[in-house]
């Protein structure tokens, strides 16, 4: 990869790397565009869904954290957040950050879909 590269084509080869389903090789570009620019939003989400996809729970949640932390109102953190804690075992809290992407959302199916997994 070349040093030259900008953060927007880092990025995009990181997104390519996740749609062919090479979510390790994916977090090489994305981790390196974080480096560039940690704050942006987009970046994190991509980096958090593979490593969510890698089982690497606490890091993806780190990273829907991170999202959280300066938009309270993204559903879609909430709800990546709330597939780590699940995972990780910390059901009620998952289910809190569920509940938060359906009252956001309503109309994403699959967030209450969540909320019934964990109640059933």
């Amino acid at each position: 990869m070349a040093e030259h590269e900008n953060t927007y084509d880092l990025f995009q080869r990181g997104r390519e790397h996740m749609r062919h389903g090479d979510n390790a090789q994916a977090t090489v570009s994305l981790e390196k565009a974080k480096r560039r620019e940690p704050d942006k939003a987009s970046i994190r989400e991509a980096l958090g869904v593979a490593y969510l996809r890698m089982q690497r729970y606490q890091e993806a949640a780190a990273e829907f954290e991170h999202i959280l932390a300066a938009a309270p109102a993204n559903d879609y953190a909430h709800y990546c957040l709330g597939r780590c804690l699940a995972r990780m075992g910390n059901r009620r809290v998952a289910l809190g950050h569920y509940k938060m992407a359906v009252w956001l959302r309503p109309s994403v199916t699959y967030y209450q879909e969540a909320v019934d997994g964990l109640l059933d």
